[in-house]
Formats: structure tokens, C-alpha cells, sequence
């Protein structure tokens, strides 16, 4: 039987039904169509599903979608603003800090968090916030260089 779930989606009151053994990442996608929160791995190892959860980066493939009710939830798709990209966003796009796109999402909400936390990050640091995020292309040489540009500068 669904149950009725309601977040607050980019700044959005939302509102869903959905089955208790849903995950956030599975409502994200299939109730409200915010497909920039990827579905990789479903075990939390990849990070592609990385969603802010009041602010804290969180695998969305591991949150019941029932425990995020009446939670501030941003994704990928809520970063930017009516001015434009969010510095991170264009950073890296400034960078090349990404190819296939498919861990970006992840990588940049990770990112958003970490930097919110700590505006000004030492490499050390930026690669520790990153364990959780894989990607199987870059070397996240041109990644960790990014958030380290963007520091100081949101």
C-alpha cells in the first residue's frame, strides 16, 4: 500500500505516493522526474545517486523515501539559479572537470557540500569528500583541481 510522501524538492513543496520500501532515489526519479540523480550502483558505493539532504551529501539510493519526509532536498537539477549556473556547475565546465557526465551530478553536489562546510578545502580534503564518488573516466585529476578553484569563491 503507497504512502503519502512530501519534501521539499529544490525549493519546491512536492508530493507523492509512494511504496514504503522505496528508496529516495527511486521516488526522485519516478515520482517527480529528476533524472540528474543517476542510478549506478543501488549500494551506495558509486555516488552517482548523491543528493543534499539539508545540506549534507547523501546517497539517495540508501534513504527510504519515507525518511526524507519534510526534508529540504536538493539535486542536481535545484543547483542552479535565475542567474545562472552555480559557480561549481560552471567550474566545471571551466575545467573539463568531467567527460561521460554520468558521476557529475554526484561529484558536484558532493562538492557543494564540502565546500559549504569548508569554503577553503586542501587537496588532502577535497579527495577525502570524494571517496564515495566514483568515476570511471577522468582520474579526478581535472575534479579535485575544480573544487579546489571554486573554494573560497561560492
Amino acid at each position: 500500500m503507497k504512502k503519502r510522501l512530501e519534501l521539499m524538492v529544490n525549493g519546491e513543496l512536492r508530493e507523492a505516493y509512494v511504496e514504503p520500501w522505496w528508496t529516495l532515489q527511486e521516488a526522485l526519479r519516478t515520482e517527480f522526474a529528476l533524472f540528474g540523480v543517476k542510478s549506478g550502483c543501488d549500494t551506495g558505493h558509486c555516488g552517482s545517486c548523491t543528493v543534499l539532504i539539508d545540506g549534507k551529501a547523501v546517497k539517495s539510493c540508501l534513504v527510504l523515501a519515507l525518511q526524507a519526509r519534510g526534508r529540504n532536498i536538493t539535486t542536481i537539477e535545484g543547483l542552479a539559479g535565475k542567474e545562472g549556473l552555480h559557480p561549481i556547475q560552471q567550474s566545471f565546465l571551466d575545467h573539463f572537470a568531467f567527460q561521460c557526465g554520468f558521476c557529475t551530478p554526484g561529484m558536484i553536489l558532493t562538492a557543494k557540500a564540502l565546500l559549504d562546510e569548508n569554503p577553503k578545502p586542501t587537496e588532502e580534503e577535497v579527495k577525502r569528500a570524494l571517496t564515495g564518488n566514483i568515476c570511471r573516466c577522468t582520474g579526478y585529476v581535472k575534479i579535485v583541481e575544480d573544487i579546489l578553484a571554486v573554494g573560497g569563491k561560492q
